[in-house]
């Protein structure tokens, strides 16, 4: 492959593909569409599909979901603009404005995760539904809008992590990468005369990462032991999937004053903290278990 590219090309040179002019936006009308919005959307409507199949299969009303969805959409989005605002204050706080303009990206999922969630149980106790029930179906169409999503960061140029020369390493014009997320190794590595970075695209890395977390969800909600336990299933098994692709990640948001990322510090509490619930819920389960009549035959015989 060459080591000149045009402004709009992305590679993945280990791989032999090569993709000219992948653009960002189109436009209809005069009007300009950013992809990552589009793809959003998708995500959005392929979400509510999953979620209504999901529904039925679990004797649940979709029509709940589609209420409680708006709402949740809403909330889920400022959720996560806000978020992405909160750890990243120094990139916007000489532009308050450039806050409101969501279309080149910027928003941070644990962000939506939270105020969709926080939706979601205010919503249930309202319309007295239960909400670890909700919370299941729910967070199976959270998935597919992340999976869906992160393409909306391979548009945009971004998510992508440090230097690699792996087998999935990806090449992206420099001159299409915001400069704050060019670090000192991958600058390093540029041959000389090249003008492309080449990186870890971590964007691919957590779609297919959670594509495999969702069929796992859905095969296992058919013979799940509680109410909620999907729920534990998303937030531990995603959150361990953040906790190490976040490590690779160049566009880290930090806790301020220090260098821990926030979104990996989150993802392995999430972890820990599904984990240890699973457990504990199960082992009191086991105590609330009925006696077997074996059992009870034995007690008999001692009485005798």
């Amino acid at each position: 492959m060459s080591d000149w590219m045009n402004g709009g090309d992305i590679a993945f040179p280990n791989l032999g593909i090569y993709l000219k002019d992948v653009p960002r936006s189109f436009s209809i009308f005069g009007f300009e569409i950013m992809l990552y919005g589009l793809i959003i959307g998708i995500g959005v409507v392929l979400a509510f599909m999953l979620i209504s199949k999901v529904a039925v299969r679990d004797g649940q009303n979709p029509d709940d979901f589609y209420e409680m969805g708006i709402y949740t959409l809403i909330f889920g989005i400022l959720g996560a603009r806000i978020y992405y605002v909160i750890f990243a204050w120094e990139f916007y706080k000489d532009d308050l404005l450039s806050i409101l303009n969501i279309r080149q990206g910027g928003l941070a999922i644990y962000g939506g995760v939270i105020a969709g969630t926080a939706t979601v149980i205010i919503w249930s106790k309202i319309k007295k539904k239960n909400m670890f029930e909700m919370l299941d179906t729910a967070f199976t169409g959270v998935l597919v809008g992340q999976i869906l999503g992160r393409w909306g960061n391979f548009t945009n140029r971004e998510v992508f992590g440090g230097y690699t020369d792996s087998l999935f390493a990806m090449r992206i014009p420099i001159e299409a990468v915001r400069s704050r997320d060019v670090t000192t190794e991958i600058y390093n590595n540029i041959p000389a005369g090249a003008n492309y970075i080449q990186v870890h695209p971590t964007f691919l890395y957590e779609s297919f990462c959670n594509l495999i977390l969702l069929i796992i969800i859905l095969l296992y909600g058919k013979k799940k032991a509680f109410k909620g336990e999907c729920t534990l299933m998303y937030l531990g098994g995603y959150g361990i999937i953040r906790f190490i692709i976040e490590g690779i990640r160049v566009d880290q948001l930090l806790i301020p004053g220090t260098n821990i990322p926030v979104s990996q510090m989150l993802g392995m509490l999430l972890f820990i903290f599904a984990v240890v619930t699973d457990v504990a819920v199960r082992v009191k389960m086991k105590k609330k278990e009925p006696v077997t009549e074996e059992k009870t035959e034995k007690t008999e015989e001692k009485e005798d």
